[in-house]
């Protein structure tokens, strides 16, 4: 039977796979049946050789519920004394093939990493099939529906998907290879499916490790504060490749304009539901990543399996995906979980956070009860005042407005406070403004926290191993997953109404069910959500918040994709003082 969802979606045709051994990576053309890779085998000369005989069951059909048949590569350990493993499953439309394919090799010496760290069987931004099988394991490599040489229409995201990786799952229990155990991982869309395919409730998935993903398309990809952003989207759609000329795919920017508010089915289908979830969970997020940190941390405290672990780090997710430290620690969980070898997981503990200084002193695995809350957290208002452009510990009695002309320079307003001591902020800001338009009836506001050292200089840290002189000319003025400068948060004024079941004092939440445009003279009050931080501050440094109409932290996600246009016109004013005192909200740490 059909899913419903699928009516509300609207499709176009899919772009064109190319089978030529290159486009989509040196093992892409469609060639069902088994081989054994040899040990010492390089797949291509960027790559590392395997370690080990890995045995690979290529293009091998799996028949979903409805009929459709998608197609998986899988990889096991060949000659090994045991005969059934458990498997790691890669779920995301990047191309079971893929991770020899140039536009991914490309991106990882982009960003200083190579390619010879992994054997080029690794599905992008997956796990790699020769460290696992050499550990035991079989890893899956699926294309979803639509997908090259899978059969139906591409859709992206939500129930479809869920559905599809569930009949996989269960399809992999019952093959004479499999131990019955079955655990989803990886990063980017490979952790954000696994928030929608655990909600099923698999009876073969025992396990989860979502490494930094967003879970909720609308709030953190198509309408992040409530902006339409569509430029991301276009390029993740590009991915969306088929080898059967009539396959379908969903265009998820049409739907934007078709679906403009969060309370529409398409919309409430691509938002995951974890009541369900109770397996274990281990979930790795960062501070820096403006695609994927807002809805790591929201699923992270929304969880409510009480197996559940949180590993933040300081660099981008690729670096820390695939270093020995990030290998090893998941091979812990796995091992625990998937082969049930004792091996004092259970002890490890349910936080470890990072508290970043931006001048290379850095601290790492923290532990923690939780993050953002309990005793040792306090969180404390810094009220904006517009005369002084000051933050205070106390409202002025006078109300003053600070404002800034959308088209005109600087087009910007900011306050500032200096620590007369050391101070650790370790959890969730935000903004709570009284905010006013002049000759519009709308408002995109943009905000930035930035950290200034004791000589007033902004302080950032590059998140990649390439730190040469090319990767600045992206960071500059984009690519903010690959430079930190801080915490940030955007929202459009007409969507400030907030969910009252979701939102808390500390980390409010948006309803984006309803536009509600501003009147001449009306002064509103809305909360703007920051990313999440853990930022040490050192005696006589300082934190200036940015309040702007456009853009500042970075103009889009990734190198060569710009970010959201605003719509700005007239005069955004914030008021301070008085009845109407505005103020920045920061959680700080207790010594």
């Amino acid at each position: 039977m059909a899913n419903k969802i699928l009516n509300e979606m609207i499709f176009k045709p899919a772009l064109d796979y190319i089978d030529d051994g290159h486009i989509h990576g040196v093992l892409s053309p469609f060639e069902p049946g088994e081989r054994i890779l040899k040990a010492g085998t390089q797949i291509a000369p960027e790559f590392k050789s395997l370690s080990k005989d890995i045995r690979m069951l290529k293009d091998v059909a799996v028949k979903m519920r409805d009929g459709v048949t998608i197609y998986t590569d899988i990889y096991m350990p060949a000659n090994s004394k045991e005969t059934k493993f458990p498997t790691l499953i890669l779920w995301s439309p990047y191309g079971k093939s893929a991770g020899s394919a140039p536009r991914y090799t490309n991106l990882f010496n982009m960003i200083g990493m190579g390619n010879s760290w992994n054997s080029g069987l690794t599905k992008f931004e997956g796990a790699d099939p020769d460290y696992w099988c050499q550990r035991g394991y079989a890893v899956c490599n699926p294309d979803p529906r639509g997908i090259a040489h899978s059969e139906g229409n591409i859709t992206l995201m939500g129930s479809q998907e869920a559905e599809d990786c569930y009949d996989l799952i269960e399809w992999i229990a019952k093959q004479e290879w499999s131990n019955e155990k079955t655990a989803l991982t990886g990063t980017s869309y490979l952790a954000f499916s696994q928030w929608f395919i655990a909600a099923t409730q698999p009876l073969h998935l025992t396990c989860i490790n979502p490494h930094e993903g967003l879970s909720d398309a609308y709030r953190d990809l198509a309408c992040n504060g409530g902006i339409p952003d569509k430029n991301f989207i276009e390029r993740l759609q590009v991915n969306h490749v088929s080898a059967v000329s009539s396959t379908m795919r969903e265009d998820m920017t049409d739907e934007m304009k078709e679906y403009p508010l969060a309370d529409a089915p398409l919309w409430l289908d691509k938002k995951a539901d974890i009541s369900n979830i109770s397996i274990p969970v281990y979930c790795v997020a960062s501070y820096s990543n403006t695609l994927h940190t807002m809805g790591t941390f929201r699923q992270w405290r929304k969880i409510r399996t009480q197996d559940k672990w949180l590993r933040i780090h300081n660099t981008q997710e690729w670096p820390d995906y695939y270093s020995d430290a990030g290998q090893e620690d998941r091979q812990k969980f796995f091992d625990y979980y998937l082969k049930e070898i004792d091996n004092g997981w259970k002890e490890t503990p349910h936080v470890r956070y990072s508290l970043l200084d931006m001048e290379g002193g850095d601290l790492l695995n923290i532990p923690a009860k939780e993050f953002g809350y309990g005793e040792n957290v306090e969180y404390i208002k810094f009220y904006l005042d517009g005369k002084l452009r000051e933050l205070s510990k106390v409202a002025s009695t006078e109300e003053v407005i600070a404002k800034y002309d959308t088209q005109g320079l600087p087009g910007r307003i900011s306050f500032m406070t200096t620590f007369d001591e050391e101070t650790n902020l370790v959890g969730y800001p935000k903004l709570h403004l009284y905010a006013e338009v002049e000759g519009a009836d709308d408002a995109d506001v943009f905000v930035w926290m930035q950290k200034l050292d004791k000589n007033g200089n902004m302080l950032a840290e590059i998140t990649v191993p390439n730190h040469s002189a090319s990767i600045y000319d992206f960071v500059d003025d984009g690519a903010s997953i690959i430079r930190y400068k801080g915490s940030w948060g955007r929202l459009r004024l007409s969507m400030r109404h907030l969910d009252e079941k979701e939102s808390t004092d500390e980390v409010p939440a948006y309803s984006f069910d309803r536009v509600e445009k501003l009147e001449k003279g009306q002064v509103v009050e809305a909360d703007i959500v920051m990313s999440p931080i853990g930022l040490k501050f050192y005696k006589g440094e300082s934190i200036r918040v940015i309040i702007s109409p456009k853009e500042e932290y970075g103009n889009g996600m990734m190198p060569g994709t710009s970010g959201c246009t605003p719509n700005n016109k007239g005069w955004q004013i914030i008021h301070t003082g008085g009845d109407k005192a505005s103020y920045l909200q920061l959680p700080v740490l207790k010594k």
